[in-house]
């Protein structure tokens, strides 16, 4: 049986002039408003570009298909949410508990903001997910939120650590997802968030001890 390829959803070069860079720009965001309009299953090259005002040919000067401006979407979805992450779990001016309230509400209201691109990203993962470059973008922010609790738990060894990264990591994905496929009021936000915080701050003192 043949090997499957990867997909390759690495842009064909970077931008360098204003001019170029603005092309890019409204590609990316006519493309997050035909996600939006259409869903995953309508989002071709050619929508994008006709919402873009510009040519098949020149969108394809930095993309080289629909797997590309996905991928592309998606991994700055993801580096927005490293740096989130990072901003608020490296500032050791705080309690590591009121860090990761603090993440709770963050994540959570970022979620609910980024809902409807997300969840057709998520359609449309099988196009990009199996590329090492996607492997590479979402890794990024578990290493944070490890090095966030090697320093928070300086007597735990390194598998407790690991173990705790990954499923406070899969905690705020999973109940961000969940939490996010409704529309959702400013007070229900928060109300999700403190519950949210109070469970996670309550695992990390236990940790802790």
């Amino acid at each position: 049986m043949p090997e499957r390829r990867s997909p390759q959803v690495s842009s064909r070069k970077q931008p360098k002039q204003a001019r170029a860079n603005g092309l890019v720009a409204a590609v990316l965001d006519a493309a997050v408003q035909v996600l939006r309009a259409e869903g995953a299953t309508r989002f071709t090259t050619a929508r994008i570009a006709e919402r873009a005002g510009v040519s098949v040919g020149s969108l394809y000067q930095y993309f080289p298909n629909k797997a590309a401006i996905l991928f592309r979407l998606q991994s700055d979805e993801w580096r927005r949410t490293s740096e989130l992450l990072r901003d608020i779990l490296t500032d050791k001016s705080r309690l590591p508990t009121e860090r990761m309230r603090t993440l709770a509400h963050a994540f959570l209201h970022s979620e609910c903001q980024e809902a409807e691109v997300r969840t057709a990203l998520g359609d449309a993962a099988p196009l990009y997910r199996d590329a090492p470059e996607a492997h590479a973008v979402r890794t990024s922010g578990s290493y944070v939120i490890r090095d966030f609790l090697t320093e928070a738990l300086p007597g735990a060894n390194a598998r407790k650590v690991a173990l705790a990264a990954d499923l406070i990591e899969a905690t705020l994905t999973q109940v961000g997802r969940s939490f996010s496929e409704a529309e959702r009021s400013e007070e229900e936000i928060a109300a999700y968030a403190d519950a949210m915080a109070d469970m996670l701050c309550a695992y990390l003192a236990r940790l802790s001890r």
